[in-house]
């Protein structure tokens, strides 16, 4: 794996002048949490890792190669990206949707194969959707739509996993599932990258923590290094209760 590295990035955030200087790096096995308020720039973050979004300065990079120099289909096999917020213009099923995390490893006019469809199917069920297959898209919920978005990456198979926001319109238990999942792609060898708005969710299953304030301001380290209270308050300009739950940390809003 080609380890996903910010190079002294500075995101172009509109209306928002400036911005910090980051340089990290994303390795296989590591779980990364992006928190931070509405508008502090998590997506925008997310879509120039991604390569979707120009940087205002400094480059991505994967490995020694810098992302803007690649070529989308090399770009594809190694980065998976979730959206936050999809529009289904075009009718399709649940599997033919699944079918396109394959194309990056399709040449031009390439047919998917039988092992093409086994893999989408598999991810189909891995996400409990399996059921859905010949269903259209556009009739689904939307944690069900959710999911099928995760499938089709996971059908994908590249090597570091973007999500913005995954746990959106899941239930508790597809919550945890998809958590679980991700924890596993890890396990085995991926490194995830997700902007999360739980911040009990980034506490639970994240190691490395990245934290963007409004007003371009961000830190980023070890998780246990990050959850500091008063840094939390500060980021979502709310006081917070700590307490402890098997162990591991739970933040609850103070009543005031």
């Amino acid at each position: 794996m080609n380890p996903l590295n910010a190079h002294n990035l500075v995101i172009d955030v509109p209306g928002r002048p400036g911005g910090q200087v980051m340089d990290f790096t994303v390795e296989k096995g590591q779980i990364w949490g992006v928190l931070g308020p509405n508008g502090a720039g998590k997506t925008t973050l997310l879509h120039t890792l991604a390569g979707l979004r120009p940087p205002r300065a400094g480059e991505v990079r994967l490995g020694s190669s810098s992302l803007a120099g690649m070529k989308r289909r090399i770009v594809s096999q190694q980065l998976g990206l979730v959206f936050q917020e999809r529009h289904d213009e075009f009718p399709a099923t649940v599997l033919e949707t699944a079918l396109i995390g394959r194309h990056p490893w399709l040449s031009p006019w390439q047919m998917e194969s039988g092992e093409d469809i086994e893999i989408a199917e598999q991810a189909l069920k891995r996400l409990d959707v399996a059921h859905l297959a010949d269903r259209l898209v556009s009739t689904l919920s939307g944690g069900e739509r959710q999911r099928v978005a995760i499938a089709t990456v996971l059908a994908q198979k590249p090597d570091t996993w973007l999500l913005d926001e995954p746990s959106n319109h899941l239930d508790l238990h597809h919550q945890v599932a998809v958590m679980q999942l991700l924890k596993a792609r890890a396990g085995d060898g991926c490194a995830v990258f997700m902007c999360l708005h739980d911040l009990n969710l980034a506490a639970r299953w994240c190691d490395h923590l990245l934290l963007l304030f409004p007003n371009g301001e961000a830190c980023w380290g070890p998780a246990e290094n990050m959850l500091v209270p008063s840094a939390l308050e500060r980021l979502y300009n709310q006081t917070l209760v700590t307490v402890d739950v098997d162990g591991a940390p739970v933040f609850v809003p103070a009543q005031v």
